[in-house]
């Protein structure tokens, strides 16, 4: 008599439940759910259908969840970086770094994106017309950047209230620069008051703790909120905003691509480090970047994958990728003003000088902690055209492909914030090579209770 067979177990594929392979079907489901929603038909009082309701809905309330963490982060995170900066003995040289290296990629970006400009020249390749010109709600400013250093309270909250049809209602929302100085005063205080601070600083480091695992459960549901962003942009923009403004849109998208397909792995491989390596790190900072087209929003991932995929260090990653976050932008604040600036001036039949396309590079490479804190880069575009002194109603121009391009321009701004930290952290002999160059997996990064495998 034949011995019985083994029961055999079938178990789940690995890359069926890995993270990376769950975003990657998220993108898919809600392309699919997003060309299904397109295609119904609008609802019976003119509003928008139920499936597209749904997917803005799901989409929109999962970036409010990361936004919600971005500042009980931010502050325990700056708190602690700074207690442990105590035993770095080259912090100050870390924060010239990293505004170095903004500045030089800002720099190398904005080059990229005026000779596009002067190339494929949008403005006179356009058949939009004169009445789509308007101009913006809100403009840039030079005080911004020093007007907001100061914070308006403990919180750095401020409200906003909109009367819709006799309705009243009133929005808060936060300022990521104030909330950095904030922090960093607070820091230096608890620093400075000695021994007596010390529980703060442990309840600090606990409370922080407690935040970045609160933060791994709401990562965790990236799958369904990146499925839900995604649909929702393909049912609500599609491709028939491009219009008229397609030479536009193509020219920022090929900027963009040469920055983040040429200029960064340049810039990776001159360091020593894996190109390969770093995208697969930093993916899931990118891919919710451009589907949710919020750096703030994607803040609190961002930082963990410069963290526990590239192998920053904690108490560096800490300080490096908030403030990137507000003034490392190398698609809103580089190739998008200089491409839209001279669709501006093409348009009207202006001709700039060599003074102008300085003022261009200037204004892009120092000009984002000019508009820190604010929202989209609309302001930051206002800011370069007032400062050439062209008409700020060619802003409207642009509006009907805004949030096309944005979404590109968000996933370019979170993939340097993770970039700057990591080369000014190899740079400075404090990058985790092992980390770094750790096997995937089929996961981009795990959890903080689980053992790391690193490659030895």
């Amino acid at each position: 008599m034949s011995a019985p067979s083994a029961t055999r177990t079938r178990r789940v594929p690995t890359w069926a439940t890995a993270f990376g392979p769950q975003i990657v079907a998220g993108l898919v489901l809600g392309v699919v759910l997003g060309l299904i929603a397109r295609s119904m038909s609008t609802a019976a009082d003119g509003n928008e259908n139920w499936l597209v309701g749904t997917l803005a809905t799901i989409g929109s309330s999962y970036v409010k969840l990361l936004t919600v963490a971005v500042i009980p982060l931010v502050f325990t995170a700056i708190v602690s970086s700074i207690a442990n900066l105590r035993e770095v003995a080259n912090a100050a040289r870390l924060a010239i770094q990293t505004l170095w290296w903004f500045a030089i990629t800002a720099f190398i970006a904005v080059i990229i994106g005026i000779v596009i400009g002067l190339v494929a020249q949008p403005g006179s390749r356009t058949s939009a017309g004169m009445d789509s010109a308007k101009d913006p709600s809100s403009v840039g400013s030079w005080w911004s950047f020093l007007t907001g250093l100061v914070p308006n309270n403990f919180f750095a909250l401020g409200a906003k209230t909109t009367v819709t049809d006799g309705a009243a209602t009133t929005s808060l929302s936060f300022n990521i620069l104030q909330l950095l100085v904030i922090a960093a005063a607070i820091g230096i205080a608890a620093l400075k008051v000695g021994k007596k601070a010390e529980p703060f600083l442990v309840f600090n480091a606990s409370l922080l703790a407690i935040v970045q695992k609160v933060l791994w459960w709401i990562i965790r549901l990236a799958p369904i909120g990146t499925a839900a962003l995604i649909g929702n942009a393909v049912a609500t923009y599609g491709w028939d905003a491009i219009g008229s403004l397609g030479v536009f849109t193509v020219s920022i998208y090929i900027g963009l691509a040469v920055v983040f397909f040429v200029v960064y792995p340049l810039i990776i491989r001159a360091h020593g480090l894996s190109v390969r390596n770093f995208y697969s790190g930093v993916w899931p900072a990118t891919q919710l970047g451009f589907v949710s087209r919020s750096s703030i929003g994607t803040l609190p991932l961002t930082e963990r994958v410069t963290e526990r995929n590239l192998g920053v260090p904690r108490e560096y990653a800490s300080f490096a990728v908030p403030l990137g976050a507000t003034t490392k932008m190398d698609g809103c604040a580089a190739i998008y003003p200089a491409i839209a600036a001279l669709f501006v001036a093409q348009f009207y039949g202006i001709d700039l000088t060599i003074t102008d396309y300085l003022l261009i590079i200037v204004v892009s490479v120092i000009g984002s902690a000019a508009t820190a804190g604010t929202t989209g880069a609309t302001v930051m575009l206002t800011l370069t055209l007032s400062t050439l002194g062209l008409p700020l109603a060619g802003v409207g121009l642009l509006l009907a492909v805004e949030p096309i391009v944005d979404m590109g321009r968000t996933a370019v701004n979170v993939t340097g914030q993770a970039l700057v930290p990591t080369i000014v952290a190899k740079r400075e002999g404090i990058l985790d090579l092992e980390r770094y160059n750790a096997p995937r997996n089929g996961d981009p990064f795990v959890d903080e209770d689980a053992d790391v495998e690193l490659a030895r």
